[in-house]
């Protein structure tokens, strides 16, 4: 094969995974990110959960509170209906007493559904604490992971940007032109192999003469249809093929060894 078509090949399969290395890097912030950004609604969500409780527990102190009131206050009726002088004296505090009774009935059934509501609330957030602690510790080990494939992926770039420019170095001028203008136009793929006679890169089949011109690789040439630069990848063979998929044969029992 013509050195410049090896160098060209060589020059892509770096291009190609310091175009993933870049992307990996430039999308694990985005990760980290996201799930900073998930981790912060649970806090949200716990704090509220939080919140919910707290007001439940001021409202029942709240009642109870007024349940002692009404209590004191229906007591202190009493006593003054007992002194009553009139009949109207004594209905007056019957109603103010029964008002009273009415209001403190209310209250405790209210009371009694905050419990109900406190209970549930208080269940569901212990659950979402303690999920909560687990995804803290989860995201900090994303994070680590995250910032050491980072690490990782920054010094594989330098070392394949470093072979790149070696490679360029010893490619031809006029190749390399041609690979960066083909690369550009065809987002990245500028080099493909040819497989019994189709392009790998538009699966358009190549002329006959070109073909075999193109299994020599003594030039560097170009598909007709795409412009991808190409080289001849030879098919595997029918012998490779079979010892893989044939299975390893075992004498019958009693039979004579081959």
């Amino acid at each position: 094969m013509v050195p410049d078509l090896e160098l060209v090949i060589q020059l892509h399969d770096l291009d190609t995974r310091i175009d993933e290395l870049r992307g990996e890097i430039a999308s694990l912030p985005r990760h980290i990110a996201q799930i900073e950004r998930t981790l912060d609604a649970h806090i949200r969500k716990v704090e509220a959960d939080r919140a919910a409780l707290a007001a439940n527990q001021r409202e029942r102190r709240q009642l109870e509170l007024e349940v002692q009131t009404l209590e004191q206050k229906i007591s202190k009726l009493k006593d003054q209906r007992s002194q009553a002088r009139t009949n109207e004296q004594y209905a007056a505090f019957e109603r103010e007493i029964e008002f009273g009774a009415e209001a403190i009935r209310k209250h405790e059934d209210r009371i009694l559904d905050l419990m109900s509501e406190a209970e549930t609330l208080e269940k569901n957030l212990k659950a979402a604490e303690a999920a909560l602690t687990r995804e803290k510790q989860q995201v900090e080990a994303e994070k680590e992971q995250a910032h050491q494939r980072t690490a990782d992926d920054q010094e594989s770039l330098e070392e394949f940007q470093g072979q790149r420019r070696q490679t360029v170095a010893a490619l031809s001028g006029e190749v390399y032109a041609a690979y960066q203008r083909i690369r550009k136009r065809r987002k990245g793929v500028a080099v493909a192999a040819a497989v019994e006679g189709l392009c790998s890169a538009c699966n358009l089949a190549l002329r006959l003469q070109f073909f075999q011109d193109l299994k020599r690789g003594d030039q560097v040439m170009f598909c007709h249809s795409c412009g991808c630069i190409l080289y001849f990848q030879p098919p595997p063979a029918v012998g490779d093929l079979g010892a893989e998929a044939a299975p390893e044969t075992q004498p019958l029992e009693g039979s004579p060894p081959a």
